[in-house]
């Protein structure tokens, strides 16, 4: 249920404009204060419902739709009521919402109870294919960092040598080069950034196509021993995909960010060149010996630090997928659901009755 799920739901012909507003980002804000304000007594709530809700879903409809205020306008008097009613149904659908999941998931583990260890077998099986099937993309992961990290540690390794040789010119010729010289370096470790985010973003979604293969074949071998039950097990292995969509989702935001890291990491060594350039000429030398002596080491360092860090994500992701399989043995074989169960589930409905409801706003008029 990720962005291109959402926005599939939205109308063509408000593409323009409505993709400016971004239903997870509406479903987050009402979601937020669900969580947030859900222990609180209620009239508290009642009053944070109309107010905060108002203000951050208003913040937000501004800064997406600065082009169309009249549309904005529009939006903002139909959202925020809708925000609000659906706000009030939470409590009441979460309540229904943990009482049918605790039911099912009672009557799904007496009936499967005859067939405990075919069950608990089955979901070992897929839990060993799971990890087989992690290992080389974690091992792909990894080499990818490793082969990306050294390709650019290679790019930036001549400009600490050519910032070494910069120093024999005189001051002035030096201070006119160096300007230039920090914009190619900047070009360089964007460049390299870039390519880096290139080569791991598909990672995730070829993760993705794995991890849906795995729920689809646990289905397969469970379906059997859950003939009479089949809502209840659809229920949980639905719980399942959410926690490890959910898990790839993360992932992809982990690269992500990680990449964006190294780039503001990296960028103030440019910037240093530049602001050496801007003082005045006779003591340039001294403001850059120590940058030329470190430039080299300092870019080292920090591509040593992001492959540290990045490098083992798959394996921590693997991690993750063959934990969610063991919570949903445990359950099977309790019958005890957990908070999570419930609330993953209502956040998806909160978030497909918003998307449902901005398909349904009309367009704004040119």
């Amino acid at each position: 249920w990720g962005n291109g799920t959402v926005r599939a739901l939205i109308p063509a012909n408000l593409a323009g404009s409505r993709a400016d507003v971004n239903p997870d980002e509406v479903a987050g804000v009402i979601w937020k204060y669900f969580t947030e304000l859900g222990s609180n007594a209620k009239d508290t709530v009642d009053q944070l419902q109309q107010t905060e809700i108002s203000k951050q879903l208003n913040t937000l409809l501004k800064s997406n739709l600065q082009s169309v205020s009249a549309y904005a306008e529009d939006l903002q008097e139909r959202l925020v009521p809708f925000a609000v009613e659906l706000q009030g149904r939470l409590a009441q659908d979460s309540q229904r919402l943990k009482e049918q999941i605790r039911r099912e998931l009672q009557e799904l583990q007496a009936k499967l109870a005859p067939y405990a260890d075919e069950v608990h077998q089955q979901i070992g099986t897929n839990i060993r294919q799971l990890q087989a099937k992690m290992s080389p993309y974690a091992e792909e992961l990894r080499s990818q960092v490793d082969r990306s990290a050294g390709e650019l540690r290679r790019a930036l390794e001549p400009y600490a040598a050519e910032l070494r040789e910069r120093l024999q010119d005189n001051a002035e010729s030096i201070q006119a080069s160096l300007s230039p010289y920090a914009d190619r370096l900047q070009q360089q470790i964007d460049g390299g950034v870039e390519s880096l985010k290139e080569r791991l973003s598909p990672m995730a979604d070829e993760l993705k196509a794995q991890v849906e293969q795995s729920v689809a074949e646990l289905r397969r071998g469970l379906s059997p021993y859950a003939q009479e039950v089949q809502d209840g097990l659809n229920r949980q292995l639905e719980s399942l995909t959410l926690q490890m969509e959910r898990a790839t989702e993360e992932l992809r935001t982990r690269l992500a960010t990680s990449s964006e890291e190294l780039r503001a990491q990296l960028s103030p060594l440019a910037r240093e060149l530049r602001e050496a350039a801007s003082g005045d000429a006779e003591s340039l030398r001294q403001r850059l010996a120590p940058l030329a002596q470190q430039l080299e080491q300092r870019v080292g360092q920090t591509l040593e630090a992001f492959r540290q860090q990045a490098a083992p994500f798959g394996e921590t992701f693997g991690k993750q997928l063959v934990q969610r399989l063991e919570e949903m043995r445990g359950k099977l074989d309790s019958g005890a659901a957990g908070v999570e169960d419930h609330l993953e589930l209502l956040e998806k409905e909160v978030r497909e009755q918003v998307a449902a409801f901005l398909s349904t706003v009309p367009p704004p008029q040119n």
